[in-house]
């Protein structure tokens, strides 16, 4: 348990195995999502890479197959890790995952393999994922 929130960068396979299919890209992006409610669940901010290069390569432009990609994906996942407090390796091939595991263990970020290993907030209950519509509170 720990009373601090941390910030835990997902990573695992985004370009990896796509052979540039948007789709297959979009899949690979919609599992790494798929882990953000399980660490915030557990007190804890979430942050994968790509929701910070993407716009970055949009407003460049460029997309994430461009040449320029290579230049945005990697450094933005390098940058961001110098304001993490540790790692979420999703299973797969990545070699950008494994550069940030790599990094992590370099700076000695812990790197955590599965959500229970993550260590729970000792301050607040747990939340709980509901279809909550706020439309429909009373102003």
């Amino acid at each position: 348990m720990t009373d601090k929130p941390l910030l835990i960068l997902i990573a695992g396979p985004y370009r990896s195995g796509t052979d540039g299919d948007p789709q297959a890209m979009a899949a690979n992006l919609a599992r790494l999502e798929a882990a953000a409610w399980p660490v915030f669940a557990a007190g804890h901010l979430p942050v994968i890479g790509e929701w910070i290069a993407l716009p970055v390569l949009s407003s460049a432009g460029a997309g994430p197959t461009h040449p320029l990609a290579d230049q945005v994906l990697y450094p933005t996942a390098d940058r961001l890790l110098a304001h993490c407090d540790a790692v979420l390796r999703l299973p797969g091939a990545s070699a950008g995952a494994d550069q940030d595991v790599a990094t992590a263990r370099r700076r000695g970020l812990p790197v955590f393999h599965d959500i229970s290993e993550i260590p729970r907030r000792t301050e607040a209950p747990l939340p709980t994922a509901t279809s909550h519509d706020a439309s429909q509170e009373a102003v």
